[in-house]
């Protein structure tokens, strides 16, 4: 479960950590920043308590510029006083209002209010965690497993990455390479090429690589489509990637798991897991803004917490049978 590489709704981050734990999730993924991982811990350790559920938690990283570590930043005394607000509407995280503009904390980056704007007032600002203090960081944080963001060409960049992370001494379960074609212009063949060259230098630091393979980022609210685009980046990659598991990642949803069926049944193969970020967070979203205006949280809301996990179970149960 992906909560946003760039989310920093404390609040939230510590429902849904605990929500998707009890859930059954077997990771959670939030950003690299001291207090969301303290928020995410608050709830795992809340799910541990209640189903003894005991998922990774995962940091992301990256290691150049990308779509995951942006917020978006206008000023709202710009908008014209009959602005009808399609950024508003746009906001999958209920992040823009009229008075305050973007809050920052809740904004995780999707980018649908920058064409949405009339005025195109609305800009994205970096945020993401630099280099320089990535080695300190992660000995601060002390991650199951951790995540890096990265590109085609950008393979010098990864492995000064990949120092850093070897230089702090974390025992990761995994490290998990995000990466898909959208933006990049180039083929699943040179996809996969960078690829390879990312999994010689994860061998050289002996570290366990799993591919997330982001078909469409940040999209898996917004419908069926996607998690086509999703699924097709595995049909594309799945002979041609290094070894590792091939997850799912960017644009999957509820439809994910019944498009696996349409597959020609003579392959064998299928895809080793999936993330749920954007999909997973705006079904419980209802549920948290209620919480949020009952002053509370769905922890500590016993029918907002049992509906809340009845929800993720919906999502998440599916893969779950299928392990």
């Amino acid at each position: 479960m992906i909560c946003g590489a760039s989310n920093q709704d404390l609040a939230s981050i510590s429902d849904l950590c605990a929500v998707y734990a009890a859930a059954g999730v077997h990771c959670v993924d939030v950003a690299a920043d001291a207090a969301v991982v303290h928020a995410a811990r608050l709830g795992l350790n809340c799910a541990r308590e209640r189903t003894g559920s005991s998922p990774w938690l995962m940091v992301s990283v990256s290691d150049g510029s990308d779509v995951h570590f942006r917020k978006a930043v206008f000023d709202p005394a710009l908008c014209p006083p009959d602005c009808p607000r399609p950024c508003e509407r746009v906001c999958p995280a209920d992040a823009i209002t009229a008075d305050r503009g973007v809050e920052a904390s809740v904004c995780y980056g999707c980018g649908r209010c920058l064409p949405a704007c009339p005025q195109q007032l609305i800009h994205a600002e970096e945020h993401q965690v630099g280099l320089e203090g990535l080695s300190q960081l992660l000995q601060e944080l002390q991650p199951d497993a951790l995540e890096i963001h990265t590109a085609p060409e950008r393979s010098v960049a990864f492995e000064r990455t990949l120092l850093a992370v070897a230089a702090s001494r974390v025992p990761l379960r995994r490290l998990a390479v995000s990466c898909g074609l959208e933006g990049h212009g180039v083929t699943p063949a040179a996809l996969a090429r960078e690829l390879w060259h990312r999994h010689g230098a994860l061998r050289r630091q002996g570290m366990r690589p799993l591919w997330q393979l982001d078909g469409r980022p940040m999209s898996g609210d917004v419908g069926a489509g996607t998690a086509r685009a999703a699924l097709r980046l595995w049909q594309q990659l799945r002979t041609i990637a290094p070894p590792g598991p091939l997850q799912l990642a960017g644009g999957t949803n509820d439809v994910t798991i019944s498009l696996l069926q349409t597959l020609d049944p003579s392959v064998q193969v299928r895809p080793s897991g999936v993330a749920f970020g954007g999909m997973a967070r705006a079904l419980l979203q209802p549920l948290l803004v209620q919480a949020e205006s009952r002053q509370t949280s769905l922890r500590d809301w016993p029918t907002g917490w049992e509906k809340a996990v009845t929800l993720a179970r919906s999502l998440v149960a599916p893969w779950l049978q299928r392990v």
